[in-house]
Order: C-alpha cells, then structure tokens, then sequence
C-alpha cells in the first residue's frame, strides 16, 4: 500500500517520508520511534545534577523579567525561575519572542526542557510551558518521537502510524512464534506489541512491546542465516585457490612481521580457499589490527592463480585510498599484477575503460564501491570478493553473481568488536577469524576522561601538536537526530575552535553535506591541507591518516562505547603518539564507570564484553550502540540477552527439538521466507 494512500499525506510529505526510506505504509508502521516523551513527576531542581536524565520537568515560578539578548531573527529569551525548595534554574528559548507576555513575574508553571550546562551552570533549554492543569492531563503518558528529516514534523508521521495501524491494520499478522516459545520468554503477541511499540500507555506495555520486537528480529535473522549457512556448505568451489610461492616471497619482504593472530587467519583463508567448498569467512579484528595485509594477500593468489578479485569498500575516499596503498606497495615489491579502481563518481568514459579491461580480464584486481556490482559490470572470471561488515554480501549479490555463472569466494572483513559469544549468532552463515594482537610497532593510545571544564586545556594541547605538525580530529554529537541541528552544532563548534586556536586550518564535515563535498574536505585532511577537522560520526571508519594524533570527543556519553572506540581508531595509526580525549558534561557515577572502561583500556573486544556486563535489562534509551546490523530496533549490545534466547529457539526449532503444529510450522515459514527476501538484503548477511 502506497504512502500517499494515507489521509493527509501529500506527495510533498511523501517525498520527505522518502528520505527515511519510507515508501509504503509497511514501512511506515516499522518506523519506530526514536523515544519518548514521558511526561513524568516535575523534580526539584537541586536534583538535576544527580540525574541522568537529559529531559526534565520543574514545577516553579518566575521570579524576574525575563531578558532579550540578539535582534528578531536570532534571539534568546532567558528568565530565572524558582521551586518550592527556594532554589533557583535559568530557562532559555531561542527565536520565541512571542512567549515574552507568557513569563511575567509571579507566574507559576510546568517547566519541561532539555538540562544543559551554561557557564559552568544547569538550565533548561527551549522547555515547554504548561499550566498545572493541563499537566496534571498527561502526568505519566508517553508520546511517540519519530526519526524525522527536514519539512517533516513529529505530529505528521504520528497521526499517519495511528492511521495506518487503527484503520487499516498495517502490521498486523498472524501469529508466527510458536506458542512453546512465547510462553518460555514471556512474549507479547505480535499485533499488541506492534500497537503497543508506537502507542504504549505505560513503561511497562513499552518494555513488553520491545522485547517481543527484538526477538523477532533476532529469531528470524538467526533462523535466515542459518538456512544460508547451509545452502553456502552446499556450494562445491569453482575456483580452487591454491597458495603462490610469489605471495609467500611477498610477505617475507614486508618491513615488518606479521602477527601470529595474522598468521593464524592466514592459514584458514588459504585452506577454505584451496578447499571443496567456497568460503564464507569473516575476519574480525580490532581497529589498526592488520586485516587490510591479510585482504592483500588473498586477492594477490587469486590473482596468480589466473582468476580475478574485488574489493568492496563503503565510501569512494576509502576506495581511492586502498587502490592508491595497493598499486603503491605492489610497485615497491616489484609485483606485476594489474590493479584498477571503480566508483560511482567516475566520468562514464573512465567507467566503461574499466569495464572493458574486467570482461577482457585484463585487470586482475579491482578495488570500489557498490558499483563493483552493478548489472553493466561483466568480470572474465571472479573468483573472490572482499567486503566490510557495512557492504555485507547479500542473497541478491549473491544470486546476481550466480546467475552469471559465478560463485566467488567471499571474505567479509569488520572491525566492530563484537563479543565472540555474540558474533557467533550473528555472523552464522560464516566461519570466523579473529585477529586479536595489535602489531608489536603500534603505540598505544593515551586516553583520558574529562568534565568541560578541561576543554580550555584540550585547545592548549591540540595548539602544541598542530606546531608539531600534527593534525586533529573533534567529534560532536548528533543532536536529537536533526540534520539542521547537527550542521549548525559542527560549524557552531568550528567558529568557536578558530576563536580558540586562531592559528590552526580548520575545517568541519557534516551529513547534510553531499557526497562530491564531504570527499572533497576529507581528502584535503588526509593530503595534510587541513590542521583540525570538526566532525558528527560521518568521518570515514577505515579512511588511514597517520598523521593525525588527536581526537577529541564532545558530549561522548551520548555515543555508545562500541562507537567511541571505533572514533578513537582514527588516530594511533602512524608513528607518532596519539592521544583521545573523551570530554562529558554527565554527573552520573554509571555514565562516568562507562566512559572508564575506554580510559582504562584500548582493547576493543575487552570494551564490548566490559560494557555488557555494565547493561541493564532496561538499558534502552538512548544511542545504539551497533550501527552494522540494521534492525528495525533490536540492538546487539543492549539486547544481548534476547539474541542469545532468540538463537537457542531458532536452533531448537532447525534441530528439530521444539515440536510444533503443522499450522505454526507452516506460518512460521510464509513469515521466514517473506523475511528472507524483504530483510535479509537490508541486514547486511
């Protein structure tokens, strides 16, 4: 059913839905909320300090006229209000100038903004305003909050779900979780958790919705994967890849030693590759742990043995990068082997130059992006692929592959730490390698966790290693997902820096930015054109700038861990020490145990099993911590829990342990092989 089917949804608002990859009003009803308005007991204001909420309502009263800075385009309105305890909050509304008759001296409201600090002090941001009364009506609701993109507003696309699920049912199905399951773990019915998910009258129906959510999510991606798993087992290899004398000289001639985790999960790649079957390895290994060397060498005897090789990256900087690495180290150890490159931004002459050389089979290596796989591209006879965890290689590449006679060998490289126990599950249609030692050359990276007052003394400090000549990165967090906030954040951020640090070539990088732009200011990064660059979490992973030795991290108890110590495996990569500096405004003892598992250790599969154990059952607000699985809503790390559970019922189910009707058996499969073909592309198997 289209969107525009929808009451109220024109093809202007259709067009904006577009832009959240929502298309039907099925996608629609999975666009969960972000979070949630919930509108609890007002606070004393003394308490904000202790709390690690980020959102608060005070029920006070104002106690001086309110104070106007800037002219009607950009002002502020800020007013100081005072609590039944006699202590003080400012409040601050930008661009309001129409709620200056609402704040007269005397006046007694609900307060309810975002807590932030000012001048070393709480306030409260842009909070609404309610009268006792009007409160006392949604005292302990929840009200949905949508992801939402420029033009669109929150009251739209809620009116449009409630619509969507009230009148016409969207979403709603028969039940396919067997009942021995649903009572095992306590689970929702599917119909009142997709109702209860965007509407819950309660934390309570929230949690319940959640939970049953994630399970189903994690079951029947378990469930695909191992129906892929075993269809892989059953593809005899093509291409028998055996090891070349020329990639063992290769190697002895590197100016270093490859580790024994390296050494380990060489020796698997060349047995799977040499074997009956095609591969289908991951090799998981820390950031800077050495996976690129071991990619090198399994597409080097791909390519000695007569057959062709790719490797898929996600960005064009990155792709840029590792043809210009390869064809550079290649030339240096006098191997003759013929490398080309192929993105999406290519002129089309340059592409189809490229193209012929594949189909002639006169490249024997290509390195890109997605446009590696496109129909135009004809390979004389690939043999293997190499990809990373957000390129994962689906049933359609697949397939795609296949149906031009192709089966390549497929190797999948991630540098998520993700807890061996866990990436068991979730990486099971793989045999997995782990890299676990950092070469013996690398420098650790000295960590430390500061509140705002320390930011005076970070400017210092990244001064002298600019002087040094040294680059830096500063990281600032999305703000409530909006793309006009998060731009305006960074190049805020970025005048304040030039302030700071007037010297220093600084530069900032946002998502509202395209493709041609944001490649443009990376590579005046890596070419060393740019001292400092101002960033949101867009910043290439992968993207290898040795030079740079700092990276600073704002608001960062608003990332994930997992998250933070991907950002901090953009420095530590060259020669020089580096150095991250985790800066939190949070005066909450968990938040700062958190962040001190990062300070203590740069170790990143220790962090992942570390902030596990640290994860309440409850621990759902707030970032996601995994951004290379893309759930509707499950989340690797928080529901940890729920995967495990989900994968031993969808193992008991495969081996046969659970017995269930022919009716359950036969919904469970309509609802597996719907997944299968909608889903399993969009998680990136």
């Amino acid at each position: 059913m289209d969107i525009t089917q929808l009451k109220g949804i024109g093809t202007k608002t259709a067009m904006n839905l577009n832009r959240l990859s929502v298309y039907t009003v099925e996608d629609l009803v999975r666009l969960y909320p972000r979070d949630y308005i919930v509108y609890e007991e007002p606070v004393f204001i003394n308490s904000l300090g202790s709390s690690e909420k980020m959102v608060a309502a005070v029920e006070a009263t104002v106690v001086a006229s309110p104070k106007i800075y800037g002219g009607e385009r950009k002002s502020i309105i800020s007013v100081v209000v005072k609590d039944g305890n006699m202590d003080t909050i400012k409040c601050l509304w930008y661009n309001s100038l129409f709620l200056k008759s609402k704040l007269r001296v005397g006046m007694h409201y609900i307060f309810r903004g975002r807590i932030v600090i000012k001048n070393g002090e709480y306030a409260l941001e842009h909070p609404d305003i309610y009268t006792m009364a009007a409160y006392a009506e949604i005292k302990n609701s929840m009200s949905p909050v949508y992801p939402l993109t420029k033009g669109l507003s929150n009251k739209v696309v809620t009116k449009a779900v409630r619509q969507a699920i009230d009148e016409y049912a969207v979403g709603m199905e028969h039940e396919f979780i067997p009942d021995v399951i649903m009572d095992k773990y306590g689970l929702l019915e599917h119909n009142k958790a997709m109702h209860n998910i965007h509407f819950p009258d309660s934390m309570e129906d929230y949690i319940q919705a959640r939970h049953r959510i994630a399970f189903e999510e994690f079951f029947l991606f378990v469930l695909a994967t191992m129906n892929l798993k075993s269809a892989n087992e059953r593809i005899p290899n093509s291409y028998i890849i055996n090891n070349d004398k020329r990639t063992d000289e290769f190697i002895s001639r590197l100016p270093y030693t490859l580790t024994n985790a390296q050494l380990r999960t060489w020796d698997e790649i060349k047995a799977d590759m040499a074997g009956k079957h095609v591969t289908s390895r991951l090799i998981q290994g820390d950031v800077g742990s050495g996976k690129t060397i071991i990619a090198i060498l399994a597409l080097m005897n791909t390519a000695y043995a007569g057959c062709q090789a790719a490797m898929m990256v996600p960005t064009e900087v990155l792709a840029k990068q590792q043809f210009e690495s390869m064809t550079e180290l290649f030339y240096k150890s006098g191997i003759e082997l013929k490398v080309g490159l192929l993105t999406g931004s290519m002129t089309l002459r340059e592409k189809k130059k490229v193209y012929v050389q594949l189909e002639k089979g006169e490249l024997d290596i290509v390195v890109g992006t997605h446009a590696l796989i496109q129909e135009k591209v004809i390979y004389k006879k690939l043999a293997l692929v190499i990809t990373d965890e957000q390129h994962r290689f689906g049933v359609n590449q697949r397939k795609m592959f296949s149906d031009k006679g192709e089966n390549p060998h497929i190797i999948v490289m991630s540098a998520t730490p993700i807890p061996r126990t866990l990436a068991i599950i979730l990486y099971g249609d793989l045999d997995i390698s782990i890299i676990d030692e950092l070469p013996s050359d690398r420098l650790p990276i000295k960590n430390c966790v500061v509140d705002t007052s320390y930011r005076t003394k970070a400017y210092t400090f990244i001064s002298r290693q600019i002087k040094e000549g040294r680059q830096c990165y500063v990281i600032c967090p999305m703000v409530e997902d909006s793309e006009n906030i998060e731009a305006e954040n960074v190049i805020d951020y970025s005048q304040k820096l030039k302030e700071a640090i007037p010297d220093a070539r600084i530069d900032y990088l946002h998502g509202r930015m395209k493709a041609s732009e944001k490649n443009e200011k990376m590579e005046k990064f890596m070419n060393g054109d740019t001292d400092v660059l101002v960033s949101t979490t867009v910043i290439e992973v992968g993207v290898n700038v040795p030079n740079s030795t700092v990276m600073m991290v704002e608001n960062s108890e608003r990332f994930g861990l997992a998250q933070l110590h991907q950002l901090r495996g953009r420095v530590g990569r060259g020669r020089y020490q580096s150095y991250c500096i985790f800066v939190t405004s949070a005066k909450s003892k968990q938040i700062k145990q958190r962040l001190e598992i990062l300070n203590k250790s740069n170790d990143g599969f220790r962090i992942a099993e570390e902030d596990l154990k640290l994860r309440g059952p409850g621990d759902f607000f707030g970032i996601r911590q995994s951004g290379d699985f893309d759930f509707g809503i499950a989340d690797i790390y928080t529901d940890a829990k729920t995967l495990k559970e989900a994968s031993e019922s969808a193992k008991s189910i495969a081996d046969g342990v659970i017995n269930i009707s022919k009716e359950q058996q036969s919904a469970l499969k309509n609802k597996l092989d719907e997944y299968t073909i909608k889903c399993l592309e969009k998680i990136n198997l």
